[in-house]
């Protein structure tokens, strides 16, 4: 049963929660027998307001075989829940588009509580959403079902998607971890992190303040020119937001090819080809197909620019910059803090995963780069901190970077600026 305070469940009119858990029962079973499979996972528009008025009807019906007091309020949330439950994703309706486009992650804890994130926001806040650890399990299984996946003792750990609709076209992705090594009150672990429903367009960042109208046309000029771009930040400092805003900017003729685990980047334009990366099939021979063999793929399809998802692992990292390194023309991004941070990350990559050397990671990494971009989070506030060319020579086996943009920190944000340098020097 789903309690949340801006759809209240918890006045029953005279109901106690038996009665009313029986008439959800009796009107869930009903619509079940009475309508396909097939059409209460995805009905159209017409199917649905069919179904609706059947469980309106059923819903009245049930009162008065039970012999409860008529109340069309409490009747009509009853009916309201009830189609969630049978056409949608139950108490995450409440938080998915077209309840509410304003969200950008949902996450529920181990003991029960929901909390969401709004977008633009960098901060959690209670969702007001108070639901039973058995119908949080209802929804996983239909979320990781048809995605073959489950999450228990044995597999205690998931990563799976949450699929686009018409009304969420972006979807998500979806992070689940069993209570046995997320212990709590017999809720699982959930992280949902929705997509852009649209493509993310330059303006927005701007109107945000997340970097000055000319870092953007100098940002432009790389993206129209084939520069290769490496996207730097923090978990949440929005990678994937400004790589996706960027890509407005390529040249309307070129043939785009996207490597992403999951697929995330929306890109508005036809001459794009889509790759996903997809783990081992549980229980099956079915290998993983990984981000490394995404780029290698796209190689053999003849693209004018890549863009990779965040890089994690080095054999990712050496098949991207292999790539970059033999000209062709790309963007990625790299969970790290700072651009010495970005470069060291990649360098222990290659050389736990692939076995290679600081320096002969360091000259690879100079000679496939030409751009860092650093995303941050200053006073609560998603800032681009820093802009810089990669020197192709290396200086003591270190990569070099010569600074264009600088965001100087204030203690008060209003008066923090972004400062445009030429000064040669190495940025930490």
């Amino acid at each position: 049963m789903v309690m949340d305070l801006l759809d209240p469940l918890t006045s029953h009119g005279g109901m106690d929660d038996a009665q009313r858990q029986t008439v959800l029962d009796d009107v869930i079973d009903t619509v079940n027998r009475e309508f396909a499979g097939t059409v209460l996972r995805s009905p159209n528009e017409s199917e649905r307001e069919h179904v609706n008025v059947h469980i309106r009807s059923q819903v009245a019906n049930a009162f008065r075989v039970h012999g409860l007091p008529p109340s069309s309020a409490e009747q009509g949330k009853l009916a309201e829940e009830i189609a969630r439950r049978v056409m949608g994703l139950g108490f995450l309706d409440l938080l998915l588009p077209p309840a509410r486009a304003d969200l950008s992650e949902i996450a529920i804890y181990s003991s029960g509580l929901v909390q969401v994130m709004k977008k633009g926001n960098v901060r959690w806040e209670d969702a007001n959403v108070d639901v039973d650890a058995s119908e949080v399990w209802r929804v996983l299984n239909l979320i990781l079902g048809p995605q073959s996946r489950s999450v228990n003792e044995a597999t205690p750990s998931v990563n799976a998607k949450l699929p686009a609709t018409r009304h969420n076209p972006g979807g998500g992705r979806v992070k689940v971890l069993h209570p046995a090594i997320a212990p709590g009150n017999g809720y699982p672990s959930v992280n949902i992190r929705l997509f852009e429903q649209k493509p993310v367009l330059p303006a927005w960042l701007l109107e945000r303040n997340v970097m000055s109208s000319e870092m953007m046309e100098f940002l432009a000029e790389a993206m129209q020119s084939g520069k290769r771009i490496l996207i730097s930040g923090a978990t949440r400092t929005g990678k994937t937001t400004l790589l996706s805003a960027l890509c407005n900017f390529l040249p309307p003729a070129w043939r785009i090819v996207k490597i992403e685990d999951p697929e995330e980047i929306w890109i508005d334009r036809k001459t794009v080809q889509a790759v996903e990366a997809r783990p081992k099939v549980p229980g099956s021979e079915v290998p993983a197909y990984t981000l490394a063999d995404g780029v290698d793929d796209a190689m053999r399809m003849s693209p004018d620019y890549l863009i990779v998802g965040e890089v994690r692992d080095g054999r990712a990292a050496m098949a991207l910059l292999r790539a970059l390194m033999t000209g062709h023309a790309g963007a990625c991004t790299l969970h790290a803090d700072s651009p010495r941070e970005a470069f060291e990350r990649l360098t222990t990559l290659m050389g736990s995963d692939m076995g290679v050397s600081p320096r002969d990671a360091a000259r690879m990494i100079s000679a496939s780069v030409d751009i860092l971009v650093q995303i941050g989070i200053v006073h609560e506030a998603r800032r681009l901190t820093s802009i810089a060319r990669v020197d192709k020579k290396l200086h003591g086996g270190e990569a070099w970077f010569i600074p264009i943009w600088r965001y100087e920190e204030s203690h008060n944000e209003v008066n923090g600026q972004w400062m445009h340098v030429e000064n040669r020097e190495l940025v930490e």
